[in-house]
């Protein structure tokens, strides 16, 4: 089985590290391509007709300078072009959770939507801020992920892929969630102001809305919570208003 890990907090964060020590513990074919730096609410953006750098930083292992989703063009299209596709995409484990509007926004999931495009499964891990860590958290994650494993004939269906927020604690038992509303990015700050120049800050952190249900309703108490998402996600528009905007009533 062969894995690849990326994420959005970069190459050196902890939560990355925790994905990997638990993807090696299903497979020692582990390959990671992750940001050289934090790239939080970089979504599917990609980064085109500029260069990009990949750094090896040990045995399949690469700092990009790009974008998440960059990650994983640059594994498919250049690392393992010649050589098996990963089995399994994980993403994360972000550094908070993705909830609501996150589905749009989160570099994370940007990594698990960009592997669907490579018909490749992938799931999106996240976890609250400050969470409780353990030594017994990568084996748990491992039980997880080889879980979710063996049963994908119930979830991988092309362009769809999975959200996982996890809680404080863990173990935690895993729910459906209702997805929520809790937008990021709702004001900005003023740094200056010179002339026509106005230099604006979009601070950290959300509101934390909520209403019973959602999935931070289901995270404040202690559950995790996993959801199916697709990219494409249309809803056929009515015959009738086609033909009246088109004004052809025939």
């Amino acid at each position: 089985m062969r894995i690849l890990v990326s994420n959005d907090d970069g190459i050196d964060a902890p939560g990355l590290a925790l994905a990997v020590d638990a993807a090696r513990r299903l497979t020692d074919d582990v390959w990671v391509v992750a940001p050289d730096a934090k790239r939080t609410a970089a979504s599917n953006g990609l980064t085109m007709a500029r260069p990009l750098t990949l750094t090896q930083r040990a045995p399949q292992t690469f700092a990009c300078s790009g974008t998440p989703a960059d990650c994983i063009v640059t594994a498919m299209a250049w690392l393992l072009k010649d050589q098996t596709p990963p089995d399994l995409v994980i993403a994360g484990v972000n550094d908070g959770r993705n909830v609501g509007e996150d589905l749009a926004y989160s570099g994370t999931l940007g990594v698990a939507r960009e592997a669907t495009f490579w018909n490749i499964p992938a799931i999106g891990f996240s976890r609250v801020k400050d969470p409780d860590l353990t030594a017994g958290d990568a084996e748990w994650l491992a039980t997880l992920i080889g879980s979710l494993w063996q049963a994908r004939a119930e979830w991988v269906a092309d362009g769809h892929w999975l959200s996982v927020n996890l809680p404080t604690r863990l173990p935690a038992k895993l729910v459906q969630a209702r997805i929520g509303r809790d937008k990021i990015a709702r004001h900005c700050e003023l740094v200056s102001r010179e002339g026509d120049v106005t230099t604006l800050l979009i601070p950290r952190g959300r509101a934390h809305d909520t209403t019973p249900g959602d999935e931070n309703d289901m995270l404040d108490r202690g559950l995790g919570t996993i959801n199916r998402l697709n990219w494409f996600g249309e809803m056929p528009l009515a015959q009738t208003f086609l033909a009246t905007l088109m004004g052809d009533r025939d």
